[in-house]
């Protein structure tokens, strides 16, 4: 078996994160590095390493963290936009091989990102 990741150890209580949601099949905290006002992740329960690593089934799953984001970033006021991100591996930005949504706003964001 290998060893937890930051994510997983915060899903389990082992490590402390500002938990701003909580169900059966997710949680969601906010990010210690902010890149805006509102940057909250968004992880499931089930570890998933990356976006490449999803089967059929988790399909659910993924639509239930969209749908989470969605009620987080009404709950935090986002009411002029936000953006969700999911970057995949070490290219595409990914740091934690945890599968998780980052949820950012609170400012305008700009484009091409990164």
């Amino acid at each position: 078996m290998s060893e937890k990741t930051l994510f997983q150890k915060i899903i389990d209580h082992e490590v402390n994160a500002d938990i701003v949601h909580e169900d059966d099949h997710c949680v969601a905290f906010r990010d210690i590095e902010p890149q805006a006002p509102t940057h909250i992740l968004i992880v499931p329960r089930k570890p998933i390493p990356s976006l490449d690593d999803l089967k059929e089934e988790d399909g659910d799953l993924i639509g239930h963290l969209f749908i989470v984001a969605r009620d987080i970033a009404r709950e935090e006021g986002l009411r002029d936009g936000y953006r969700t991100v999911i970057n995949c591996g070490d290219d595409g930005g990914q740091s934690i091989y945890h599968l998780h949504l980052h949820l950012i706003g609170g400012r305008r964001m700009n484009w091409p990102p990164g």
